[in-house]
């Protein structure tokens, strides 16, 4: 039995090394937009805001008054709400904000037509949105966010200026979650930990390779590119839709876009408990697989190689006394332990939470497999009271 642990071991450190080492630097987190100087040039481009709302009168007062406030040129910006049947009052919610602010010309509130097959309902009020705000405005950059998203008041400059000055035709943000309470300290950071080891920030950001992706929380995106590529419509069937957003502009245009991390610009979601946190992550779990047993299969595999097996086998060396087998299970844990600190650090928790990735790894592992069992039992995806 311990030599196939110390196999297992060895192999978990062969893989650790390649993902220190090889894999985009996927755990710094350098690539940040706070790091760019706010500026513009002589002239300001035209913004156009798509926000798609379902049940969202709870956030739109931080959220939405974010965007109304802007340190943007206010006649270069206008703000599109797409009311995705919403039954608190978002609509209502969302003119009395920007009466308040005395900002009721910027903001126009659409009512969504019904869902058609084959649409998710965000996409469907992120496709109304862009539409209207063409037709009417014909804006340079069109900004696709969530509704519980607070922008710093410098967001919009910030994002336009690198759009410009770097040429690119996408920049998004990982816009800071919420990390406040036990679980959310527990499983938030490592929850873009993973997303940056899926889709490395710098791989996404090279022109010169093919990866593309997008967090779709803060988009900000050519007209044109969202032109050629058929506009949302391209995409309509993506439940991952930002990263599949992100990737179909990069293969179709000039293969330059920007992913990055914000200090600045926050997620007002809370994921108080384990189940808020399990039911974000089910969602879409299985759909990143492709839907695929084989490929879940394998990710259980890699799940226990990369994370597990260094916490096991340092155990059964440390019990049966084999020094071999406890420091070879040691190093790779060291290492994980090492990559995910950054992170850590990023969103100000506790250090000691470093340590914590076997055990995070495994939660991961089974909302993976209750996203395929959901999937089976045709549970799907379900957000918002919809299942698709």
């Amino acid at each position: 039995m311990e030599p196939i642990w110390l196999g297992l071991s060895l192999l978990s450190l062969i893989i650790w090394s390649y993902l220190l080492l090889g894999r985009g630097q996927f755990w710094r987190t350098n690539q940040q937009l706070s790091n760019y100087p706010s500026s513009r040039g002589d002239r300001v481009p035209s913004i156009a805001v798509i926000i798609p709302a379902r049940n969202e009168a709870d956030v739109l007062p931080i959220s939405l008054r974010s965007l109304l406030t802007q340190n943007y040129d206010a006649a270069q910006l206008t703000i599109w709400l797409v009311d995705d049947h919403s039954e608190d009052g978002t609509a209502d919610v969302a003119r009395q904000i920007a009466a308040a602010v005395d900002k009721t010309e910027q903001l126009q509130v659409i009512a969504a037509a019904t869902l058609p097959k084959g649409w998710t309902g965000k996409l469907w009020a992120l496709e109304q949105g862009v539409n209207h705000a063409i037709a009417q405005h014909n804006p340079d950059y069109l900004l696709l966010t969530d509704a519980d998203i607070e922008h710093a008041p410098d967001n919009l400059t910030q994002l336009v200026t690198k759009a410009i000055n770097d040429d690119r035709e996408l920049v998004s943000l990982m816009v800071k979650l919420r990390c406040k309470s036990f679980w959310e300290k527990l499983l938030i950071p490592a929850f873009v930990f993973f997303f940056a080891k899926l889709y490395p920030f710098a791989w996404v950001n090279n022109p010169q390779h093919p990866l593309g992706a997008a967090a779709g929380g803060c988009v900000l995106v050519k007209r044109k590119a969202i032109e050629r590529i058929g506009g949302i419509a391209s995409i309509r069937n993506a439940l991952i839709d930002d990263c599949t957003l992100g990737q179909t502009i990069k293969a179709t245009g000039n293969h330059r876009i920007w992913l990055g991390l914000t200090n600045t610009t926050h997620s007002l979601r809370p994921y108080e408990t384990l189940e808020t946190i399990w039911t974000m992550v089910i969602r879409t779990a299985y759909t990143q697989l492709n839907y695929s047993p084989v490929l879940l299969i394998g990710t259980l595999v890699g799940m226990f190689l990369v994370y597990l097996v260094p916490i096991v086998g340092m155990t059964i060396g440390l019990l049966s006394g084999n020094a071999v087998i406890t420091i070879v299970s040691a190093i790779p844990y060291l290492f994980m332990t090492i990559a995910y600190f950054p992170t850590v650090q990023f969103y100000q928790c506790n250090p000691a939470w470093s340590f914590s990735l076997p055990a995070i790894a495994l939660l991961y592992t089974l909302m993976t497999i209750d996203s395929a069992r959901r999937h089976w039992q045709g549970k799907g995806g379900q957000w918002k009271g919809r299942t698709y």
